[in-house]
């Protein structure tokens, strides 16, 4: 299997400045890989502390992009996995989710992990078909 790295402005710009060592998407055997995404600021690319659902919805709509960029949507993700570090913030997160996956969600992981070096609360990553 071959596999192509898709750019997604600004995202793309936003991880290299910050030295992350990660491509937003790949697509590879009929499938496309979305990183996990932090909430970056959709004008400036940093990363502020906001609400838990402004968090959860520039995260969505980051994602959303990335499947655009490489030819897929939000209709067709089969998994995400939801990495957030207060699991307090579930049910916010599932109802901002839910608006983004309103009929057939995609299977779904929700793992809490220990506080990133950022301002942020919340990433979420999946895979699509393409």
């Amino acid at each position: 299997m071959t596999k192509e790295i898709i750019r997604v402005e600004p995202l793309s710009s936003y991880a290299e400045r910050r030295n992350v060592p990660s491509s937003m998407a790949v697509r590879s055997g009929g499938l496309v890989f979305v990183a996990n995404i932090p909430p970056y600021d959709p004008a400036t690319g940093e990363i502020k502390r906001q609400p838990i659902e402004r968090q959860t919805e520039i995260v969505l709509e980051q994602i959303k992009l990335c499947l655009s960029a490489a030819g897929s949507s939000l209709d067709k993700v089969i998994k995400c996995d939801v990495y957030c570090t207060d699991a307090a913030h579930f049910a916010t997160i599932n109802a901002v989710y839910a608006r983004y996956f309103p009929r057939d969600p995609p299977a779904r992981s929700f793992i809490c992990v220990m506080p990133w070096h950022g301002p942020f609360d919340v990433e979420i990553g999946c895979v699509a078909d393409a």
